[in-house]
């Protein structure tokens, strides 16, 4: 069973590099959900797998992001005076939503998690008309960014969220960002670098909070299931650039619309489950 959930999330890890590639989506909103219903089998607690899913997909997207995050900086899309003042306050938002989460009921963390999915795979069907007028560019020198105070207390939220998500918190920072009129490349190139500061930050505290679980399975660090993740990154990352040429090929606003509605599908079902 351990080597079939490992070769599982080989494949599952091909989707989430594709899709992220292809779609411009977080692997959190896929990885979350195949976890909760790739875990039971091994015998896990029905109260851990939820948080097993969350921690172990963040810390996925630790590697994943990473590499995003370093070639949105070669390409300067990272203007990290906002990039900075946020990093602080969402890696505080992320550790908190970690125990956040330990504290919370299955049922609870669950309708969070479906609830949330539900409201941004509206938000990505209901705006992909769109498309094509949120990729002008900006650039515009005097564009006033939001106030300090405001950005910590964007941070700070979408930290919380995207750790209790298992998400990077792009689906949430980028419409933020855009509506106070940052310009949308610089949009995802904070997204992205603050993404990998949910990931870190989150994962270590399903790490930390998940020391102590007297029913934790075999190979599991915290609450970070170690088999899924190793199958995962293997070929997440490889399949990301595959994605993104075929994006120039594939009807992209149509799949995005019923990837969309399928996420939906996927959220009341776990909340009526």
């Amino acid at each position: 069973m351990l080597l079939s959930i490992f070769l599982i999330c080989v494949l599952l890890g091909s989707v989430v590099g594709f899709c992220a590639g292809l779609l411009g989506i977080g692997g959190g909103l896929i990885i979350v959900p195949a976890l909760v219903y790739l875990l039971p089998p091994l015998g896990i607690d029905h109260h851990l797998v939820m948080p097993m899913a969350l921690g172990t997909s963040l810390a996925t997207i630790v590697v994943t992001s990473f590499s995003a995050a370093l070639a949105h900086h070669r390409n300067k899309n990272i203007p990290w005076l906002l990039a900075k003042q946020l990093m602080i306050a969402i890696a505080l938002g992320s550790l908190l939503g970690a125990f956040i989460a330990d504290l919370l009921s299955v049922d609870a963390l669950k309708n969070t998690f479906a609830i949330a999915v539900f409201l941004l795979s509206s938000y990505m069907f209901f705006t992909i008309h769109n498309t094509r007028k949120n990729k002008v560019i900006i650039n515009n020198e005097d564009e006033k960014l939001p106030s300090n105070i405001i950005v910590k207390g964007i941070g700070f939220f979408t930290g919380i969220l995207a750790s209790l998500m298992g998400i990077a918190g792009g689906a949430v920072l980028v419409p933020v960002l855009s509506y106070f009129k940052v310009p949308l490349r610089q949009a995802i190139g904070v997204a992205t670098v603050s993404g990998m500061i949910v990931a870190i930050f989150g994962a270590s505290g399903y790490v930390i909070a998940g020391f102590g679980e007297v029913n934790l399975p075999e190979y599991s660090l915290g609450y970070v299931y170690l088999p899924a993740l190793l199958g995962i990154i293997i070929t997440s990352s490889f399949f990301a650039p595959i994605g993104v040429k075929a994006a120039s090929k594939l009807p992209v606003r149509t799949i995005k619309k019923s990837f969309a509605i399928f996420l939906m599908l996927v959220a009341v079902k776990m909340i009526l489950s």
